[in-house]
């Protein structure tokens, strides 16, 4: 009776939207802290920003940690080990497929392929395929104008802090690679809205992130990529790089369990934003965030709010 009572207060907690509106802050700025850290790994892990392979082999060490650290701290929580059941194990599967292999194999090649700038307005377009895909294709939800609208908004908000640089030209293996990214992270989270409502979200995460790292871990070792080990600064760097994807993925995984996947997902349009911040903090790209910054935060914040608020 205890347990189902804490489960009750948990669920109405989750929803509200201030304690989403947090969470779900908490969640991008730990992914836009991951920007300039990830850049700041290469160097220590003396990997060649122009190999994608070498990236993938990074990233896929990356996760297999960040498994591995949910799955502990789950346990821990969880007050017994968090082992995947055979039901489970195909769900953990998919999902990996499109979270982890699918979203970051063909995001790390694609960026090989084209640049920053477009990479990041593609990515953001993960928002308005997980909407759609949300809506139209699993019926989790209704299509509104106002989830329209407010990601419209929110969208220029990322474009316009990519605006410079930001050209139309479109190939395959670059933007394509890209969006089949996108579309990849924007099925993983209707995917995960789906099966966390049987099974423990935290579970799922650990288990995908290690099944999916491991792939990712293969691939980059089967195509020559390497990586090496410079000093402890790089060790702790991987280390906080792991703990980025495991409690910001469990975090938002919670999230996605107990609301709307558009509720969710359109903070991820903040996600450029922090990074940007942090740019400045770590690497001292004071270009990063100016006036344009400013008005993107705000196109960004209007867009949540939209998508947000409650009808009359």
């Amino acid at each position: 009776m205890t347990n189902k009572k804490s489960q009750i207060k948990m669920q109405t907690a989750m929803k509200n939207t201030a304690v989403v509106a947090l969470c779900a802050m908490i969640c991008c700025a730990l992914w836009g802290s991951a920007f300039p850290c990830i850049k700041i790994g290469y160097k220590l892990f003396d990997v060649d920003e122009g190999n994608a392979f070498s990236q993938i082999l990074f990233a896929g060490i990356r996760f297999v940690l960040a498994g591995v650290l949910t799955i502990l701290i789950g346990s821990i929580s969880a007050k017994k080990p968090l082992l995947p059941s055979r039901k489970s194990a195909g769900k953990i599967i998919k999902l990996s497929m499109f979270q982890t292999i699918i979203q970051y194999l063909f995001f790390y090649i694609g960026l090989s392929h084209t640049t920053g700038v477009k990479a990041s307005v593609l990515d953001g377009a993960n928002v308005f395929i997980a909407l759609l895909i949300s809506c139209l294709v699993f019926k989790l939800e209704k299509l509104t104008y106002a989830k329209i609208i407010g990601s419209a908004v929110g969208f220029a908000g990322v474009i316009l802090i990519n605006l410079t640089g930001l050209n139309f030209e479109f190939s395959f293996l670059g933007e394509g690679f890209i969006l089949i990214s996108a579309v990849g992270y924007a099925m993983s989270s209707v995917f995960m809205k789906r099966y966390s409502k049987d099974e423990n979200p935290v579970l799922l995460s650990g288990w995908q992130f290690v099944f999916g790292g491991a792939v990712m871990t293969i691939v980059g070792l089967l195509f020559g990529g390497t990586v090496k080990v410079t000093s402890s600064k790089a060790v702790l760097m991987l280390l906080y790089l792991a703990f980025i994807s495991a409690a910001a993925y469990s975090l938002w995984s919670v999230l996605l369990k107990y609301n709307p996947v558009s509720k969710v997902t359109v903070f991820g349009f903040m996600n450029p934003v922090f990074g940007a911040v942090f740019s400045i903090i770590l690497l001292g790209e004071k270009d990063a965030f100016g006036i344009t910054a400013i008005f993107s935060l705000i196109l960004v914040s209007i867009g949540i709010y939209i998508v947000n608020r409650k009808s009359n």
